[in-house]
């Protein structure tokens, strides 16, 4: 069996937005890296023994005294460095070097001119937009700092018109700095600089790959449950559904799955996910239909974060009490991914956050003393599509847009009433189809339909109607930090629209967002 964690990157975080993107490139690369705070303990450092480390960029003014540093560690430890921005510009001041505040700052599209043709990390690269041998990049920039004297040993390698260093080498140590971002798609040779730096020059092997991830985690849950029983909340989102066909794969028979149908869920959707796991895959699924305990409870609630708390209480209570009616049940599966991780760790300021409650099931009872089981916890979010696809999870089920933990219930304003998730769920259902059907579901990251409490005048036939509105609400974003609102086709929305009051007796109006995030957020409550 291929030993995946044998060749690491360690990828040292200074707060950069873009630091997540530089750890999926060095796994969509082939190569296992993990991503940890500047601060990181020197011990944990030494015991990962990394075959290479990357310095991230970050927010933060390097010509200050108490900006953040690279520890000393990294440096002693005789593998290859690469800093990318802040990174690059920390390790030219802890070098030796000099850094200063740019004449120009540069923030977008720049093109970088190769200063070294025998440099590596740039030979015979070329952009389609650029003539052969001209040394001519398109890359993407973000800082208002730049190196501005080299430390010894160091060699120029990259400039552009405003930025003299725009990248540096010494050859020797191997170590490199890039002013530029790699990891984001807009330079376009970046996956191949990243690909020359963790392949080439750190030598590291190319085994992370989905096959052997899938083997090395069956492996692991064969030898962590053995002869025991395992239990798991299933709620046919990516990660749980993963999750579960890699433990049916792993010890099969010893799974159960509870799946809690709240009476929020998508159209037809809680049969959807008996059918995959219980019914095509053999999977032992639980369905507690609890649809009027969740009704119950949000009964006369209108406040969002009230409500997502009563929801999640909810789904305790109804986990409990299925859980309670097993029999020697050792361990709990939780779909934990390594983003989760990320952020229950912490970031670089060190402030640690709480892994987001619709991941797993947290506030069970003391006395339920389950050992936990989290078999993703290394895998971003598209790693663990990769898995689902290769073991047998439809595509359409792994690829969906998102769907919100408390689901239908923060998508209906205000009070949550079975009658609204009804009227709700078929109108998202309409609008899904026909994004389908337009082919513009893929050219849009998230798509959805907005309940509103209010109603509004229509005409039906020759009679007047005083009945519900909804609204219509698709994004395009890289990240979800931003987004902008789509621009559907007038023609399209006119139809989805037309189908929606034609079809659903109840709904009088439809609107349609455009609201951006910022100022906006994605969903509305």
């Amino acid at each position: 069996m291929a030993n995946i964690h044998h060749d690491k990157i360690l990828i040292l975080d200074f707060g950069s937005q873009y630091t997540q993107l530089i750890a999926r490139r060095v796994r969509e690369i082939g190569i296992y890296c993990e991503l940890l705070p500047y601060d990181v303990d020197n011990n944990f450092i030494k015991k990962f023994n990394p075959k290479g480390v990357i310095l991230s960029g970050g927010p933060d003014t390097v010509t200050l005294n108490d900006s953040a540093r690279a520890p000393q560690i990294v440096f002693d430890l005789g593998v290859p460095i690469l800093g990318i921005c802040y990174g690059m510009q920390t390790m030219a001041t802890q070098l030796g070097g000099q850094a200063t505040s740019a004449d120009k700052h540069e923030y977008g599209f720049a093109q970088i001119k190769c200063e070294d043709n025998e440099c590596y990390l740039f030979t015979d690269l070329r952009d389609d937009t650029h003539d052969a041998g001209h040394g001519i990049l398109d890359v993407w920039m973000s800082h208002g700092i730049e190196v501005n004297t080299l430390p010894d040993g160091f060699k120029l390698i990259a400039s552009t018109d405003n930025c003299a260093i725009a990248g540096f080498a010494n050859v020797q140590k191997h170590y490199y700095g890039l002013q530029f971002h790699p990891e984001v798609t807009h330079t376009k040779q970046g996956k191949h600089i990243l690909e020359r730096f963790v392949a080439g020059v750190c030598d590291c092997q190319k085994k992370w790959t989905t096959n052997n991830i899938i083997t090395d985690l069956v492996q692991n849950l064969k030898d962590q449950i053995g002869d025991n029983n395992v239990l798991l909340g299933l709620s046919g989102g990516v990660d749980s559904s993963v999750v579960a066909a890699l433990l049916n794969k792993a010890i099969g028979k010893q799974l159960t799955c509870v799946f809690v149908d709240n009476g929020l869920l998508r159209l037809k959707e809680g049969d959807e996910v008996m059918q995959t796991f219980a019914d095509n895959m053999g999977v032992k699924v639980i369905r507690a239909n609890a649809q009027k305990k969740f009704y119950d409870a949000l009964s006369n609630e209108d406040e969002p974060e009230a409500k997502r708390k009563i929801i999640g209480h909810a789904f305790i209570e109804v986990f409990e009490e299925e859980a309670r009616k097993l029999d020697d049940i050792k361990f709990l599966a939780q779909g934990t991914i390594y983003p989760d991780v990320i952020e229950s760790a912490g970031a670089a300021s060190g402030k640690a956050k709480v892994i987001k409650s619709h991941h797993n099931v947290g506030g069970l009872p003391e006395d339920l003393k389950f050992e936990l089981v989290e078999p993703l916890k290394e895998l971003f979010k598209d790693e663990v599509r990769e898995l689902g696809v290769k073991l047998g999870i439809p595509s359409h089920m792994l690829y969906r847009h998102p769907f919100p933990g408390p689901g239908l219930g923060v998508r209906i304003l205000g009070q949550v009433k079975e009658e609204y998730a009804d009227i709700l769920r078929l109108a998202d259902a309409i609008f899904m189809q026909e994004l389908y059907n337009h082919d513009l579901y893929g050219k849009v990251d998230q798509a959805f339909v907005v309940f509103l409490p209010v109603k509004s005048v229509g005409v039906t036939g020759d009679e007047r109607r005083y009945d519900f509105v909804v609204a219509l609400r698709a994004v395009e974003t890289i990240d979800f930090m931003t987004a902008r609102w789509a621009h559907l086709p007038y023609d399209f929305l006119d139809f989805v629209s037309n189908r929606i009051m034609n079809e659903i007796p109840r709904i009088s109006r439809v609107v349609y967002d455009i609201s951006g995030k910022p100022p906006a957020t994605i969903e509305w409550e």
